[in-house]
C-alpha cells in the first residue's frame, strides 16, 4: 500500500483530497472544508460529478493562494501575476457553483447521524 500524502500537492492533481493523510491536522482540515463547501450546495449526494471536480479544484487553489500569502507576509518568493491569475480561476469556480447557500432535504435520523459524527470528531 502507498503511503498517504502529507501535503497538498504542488500542482493540482485529481483526486488530492483522498490521497492525504488523515492523521494530519492540514487532511483533517481540507476534508472539513470540503465537506462545508457541499453542504452549502445542498449536500454532496446533490452534485454532479462536474460540482464535485469544480469543489476540489477550489479547495486546491484556495490552499495554494494561502501559501503565495503566507510567502509574502514572510518576504518569500511571490509572484502577483501567477497570484492574480488564481484569484480569477478561483473566482470563475466560486461563480459556476454559486455563492449562495442551498436547501438540503434531510430526515430527522439522517440529521441525528450527522450531528454524532461531527461530535465524535471534535
Amino acid at each position: 500500500m502507498a503511503a498517504k500524502r502529507r501535503n497538498v500537492p504542488e500542482t493540482y492533481e485529481r483526486g488530492f483530497l483522498h490521497e492525504l493523510d488523515s492523521r494530519t491536522v492540514l487532511a483533517q482540515e481540507m476534508r472539513a472544508r470540503f465537506a462545508r463547501f457541499t453542504d452549502d450546495l445542498g449536500g454532496l449526494d446533490s452534485l454532479s460529478y462536474a460540482q464535485r471536480s469544480l469543489v476540489e479544484r477550489a479547495l486546491w487553489l484556495e490552499h495554494w493562494l494561502a501559501q503565495q500569502e503566507q510567502a509574502l507576509a514572510m518576504d518569500g518568493e511571490f509572484d502577483v501575476g501567477k497570484w492574480t491569475q488564481a484569484v480569477n480561476a478561483l473566482q470563475g469556480i466560486l461563480s459556476k457553483l454559486g455563492l449562495q447557500r442551498q436547501t438540503k432535504d434531510i430526515n430527522l435520523a439522517d440529521f441525528i447521524a450527522q450531528r454524532t459524527k461531527r461530535e465524535d470528531a471534535a
